[in-house]
């Protein structure tokens, strides 16, 4: 394909701004845009001239049906295609798409998890046009981004609260800079970048595994002779199929205007990582799904089966999703950017203490929103963060911030560049090298949180980080408000960076965020460590979480402990359906394989002189057989007292402490014969085949 052809291409899926204009009457346009500042609302004519426009769009382009694309509690996406063509009065065929069409729509909420919000008999959702993020086509459907709501206006999904957090952020971010002297700011703008993990595994292997099919991991396997030990497959040479399958993606995302910039081997063999330029917060979160969803259609196409699970295969380095977050004004400031002159340093150094505070507030929320049950197995293992949140500053913000505490460090800085106000001119982006041990890492302009999951959408981390930081902001505001001159709140500035540095040193930590020292070092400084993902989830209904989401009309109280409900069963339900596998694998794959290796030796046992070797393995099969039948057993009988547990935070703990425990005890002795198990037999496809099965 010629660059010519990509660079016309690239965006042709997608009503943005630019087609709105060329499209649209210009009063209509000013009004589209109107309402994107908050400045206006559509009436009824805008939306149907819109309509109008997407409408003949959509069908120049091969779309015959258009649907509200929605993120429902399930954690991915869902839509309902209804078709442009309408019978007319006589019958006969008419294109019709209304502006009613366009900005709300009503598909059967009966079956979305709503924790309680609504009644089982009450089927009723509604789906609000999301002007914020563009419409696009995929599969010849029009999709429209939309909110979900329930009958009685509760929140059914993630967008609408990312959309309210968006909004806190941008108020609390735009009234502190306005008060810190830069009157021109008009929005402040949460700006993400998403980067993608992934496995691909050949589709006739995986086709064979139950355990990928239905969990997305590996429930047994033992390491094959090589895996990743040689680091050789970390930025190595893409393998050609795999190359094939890049290109295939890489051309429908640009389609869709999805900027992807980097694509490269990871560390595991068979894994492979994505990363798209950065966009505003909501957009980012919505083509983070469009690339999960073409990462898994393109690869099967490619006889390849994406595997999106954070710890597909025990051993290897697990999969994340680093969620890169900044602030950035309308004037094109980032604000996590150190500027040259002094106001722009204090403004720097605020809004790095506003970070640094509202982490330190909020570590069991973050731990919660990026983590799901699958996240558990990743988090502390190889690459991936601990489960103990801290930040990670770079040794010249950190000693900078340190100083300005007046705390006692060692002074490796010019005595200049340690004035806060009048020296400070110049801090290099790249301070120091990269952390890759720290869940939140500041990299020059941004923060990268890297404890994020692969598998699971990206909305309710950034919620959870654009109203922490409002509240913090919000708070500082609160203290400069009324200060008359500019460098009397300049000067506040800096006595309230002091005092939260103080505050808040403790989740400053620029170590090795794996070894054990830090582990006793952080419960010193009183840090969380909540080591599953089950025990994080009350974060979001104790009284700071439900005061903080409430104070800023994020969510309901109602609405959080709807969401606790939900996360408490699907965390169960993700374990449950992993123990039902397991043990249907053990019973109608493996027992049965022991049985038929161990019938290949019974004729010999009895013949004199029969080979030691042979009296061995026959003994080592048979005490693997039992002891797997044994165990299976064991688990079979905790997972139904399990199952008799009502409250689905108490099943979770129960299935967490009890039931995985159990999981791994098979594992382990399922691993044990695949490794003594004869090639003729076994016929179970081993990690050596998965991992380098896409060459």
């Amino acid at each position: 394909m010629k660059f010519e052809t990509v660079f016309d291409d690239f965006g042709s899926l997608v009503f943005s701004e630019k087609v709105m204009k060329e499209r649209l009457p210009y009063p209509v346009y000013a009004q589209w845009k109107q309402t994107m500042t908050k400045d206006n609302s559509l009436d009824r004519n805008t939306a149907d001239a819109i309509a109008h426009a997407m409408k003949g769009w959509a069908l120049e382009n091969g779309a015959t049906h258009f649907t509200h694309w929605f993120q429902p509690l399930t954690g991915s996406t869902a839509e309902k295609h209804d078709s442009f063509i309408e019978p007319d009065e006589n019958g006969e065929p008419l294109l019709r798409f209304s502006g009613k069409s366009l900005i709300k729509g009503e598909p059967d909420a009966s079956s979305f998890p709503s924790g309680g919000l609504r009644a089982t008999f009450e089927a009723r959702g509604y789906t609000y046009w999301d002007c914020s993020s563009p419409a696009f086509i995929k599969d010849n459907i029009l999709c429209i981004p939309t909110v979900f709501v329930s009958y009685h206006g509760e929140s059914l999904d993630k967008k609408a609260p990312l959309l309210k957090s968006i909004e806190a952020v941008d108020k609390a971010a735009t009234r502190l800079v306005n008060l810190l002297g830069d009157k021109d700011v008009k929005h402040v703008n949460p700006v993400v970048g998403l980067e993608q993990e992934y496995f691909l595994v050949d589709m006739e292997l995986y086709k064979k595994r139950l355990d990928l099919r239905f969990t997305g991991r590996t429930l047994f396997g033992s390491n094959s002779a090589k895996t990743q030990e040689l680091d050789d497959h970390y930025f190595g040479s893409i393998p050609s199929r795999v190359s094939d399958f890049m290109k295939d993606v890489n051309t429908e995302l640009w389609k869709l205007g999805i900027y992807v910039k980097a694509e490269h081997n990871e560390a595991a063999p068979a894994q492979f990582e994505l990363a798209p330029v950065f966009t505003n917060c909501n957009v980012a979160v919505d083509q983070n799904l469009l690339v999960m969803d073409i990462l898994r259609k393109i690869s099967s196409k490619h006889n390849f089966a994406c595997l999106l699970h954070e710890k597909p295969f025990a051993g290897l380095n697990g999969s994340g999703k680093h969620n890169n977050w900044s602030l950035c004004t309308d004037t094109g400031q980032n604000l996590f950017s150190p500027g040259d002159k002094p106001a722009e340093n204090i403004r720097f150094l605020v809004f790095m203490c506003a970070f640094i505070q509202a982490v330190d507030e909020y570590p069991e929320l973050l731990r919660m929103a990026a983590s799901n049950a699958g996240n558990d197995h990743r988090l502390g293992a190889n690459e991936a963060p601990p489960a103990i949140i801290s930040i990670y500053l770079g040794e010249y913000i950190e000693e900078l911030l340190l100083n300005i505490s007046s705390k006692e460090v060692k002074r490796t800085q010019k005595e200049n560049d340690l004035n806060p106000i009048l020296g400070l001119s110049y801090i290099p982006r790249d301070n120091t090298d990269r952390n890759r041990t720290s869940p939140m890492a500041f990299t020059g302009n941004k923060f990268e949180f890297r404890m994020l999951g692969s598998s699971i959408s990206a909305s309710t981390v950034n919620i959870v980080m654009n109203t922490i930081i409002a509240k913090t902001l919000d708070e500082i505001s609160n203290k400069l408000e009324g200060i008359k001159y500019i460098q009397d709140v300049r000067d506040k500035s800096l006595e309230l960076c002091k005092k939260i540095i103080v505050d808040h040193s403790r989740i400053i930590f620029s170590g090795d965020g794996y070894s054990n020292e830090w582990v006793e070092e952080a419960k010193k400084r009183g840090l969380p460590n909540i080591i599953s993902y089950i025990e994080s989830i009350p974060s979001l209904i104790e009284e700071k979480s439900i005061r903080l989401f409430t104070d800023y009309k994020i969510y309901t109280d109602k609405e959080l402990h709807a969401r606790y409900e939900i996360l408490n069963e699907d965390y169960c339900k993700t374990i449950e359906v992993e123990v039902r596998t397991l043990l249907q694998i053990i019973k109608r794959e493996i027992l049965p394989l022991l049985v038929k290796e161990i019938q290949q030796l019974l004729p010999c046992l009895g013949l004199t002189g029969c080979p030691n070797y042979i009296q061995n393995r026959y003994q080592e099969l048979t005490h693997l057989m039992n002891d797997l039948d044994t165990k299976q057993e064991l688990l079979h009988q905790a997972f139904e007292h399990v199952l008799t547990i009502n409250n689905s935070h108490d099943r979770g703990i129960e299935n967490y402490y009890k039931i995985a425990p159990l999981m791994k005890e098979i594992r382990e002795t399922i691993d044990s014969y695949e490794k003594i198990s004869s090639e003729e037999i076994y016929n179970l496809p081993i990690y050596g085949e998965l991992l380098f099965g896409n060459r």
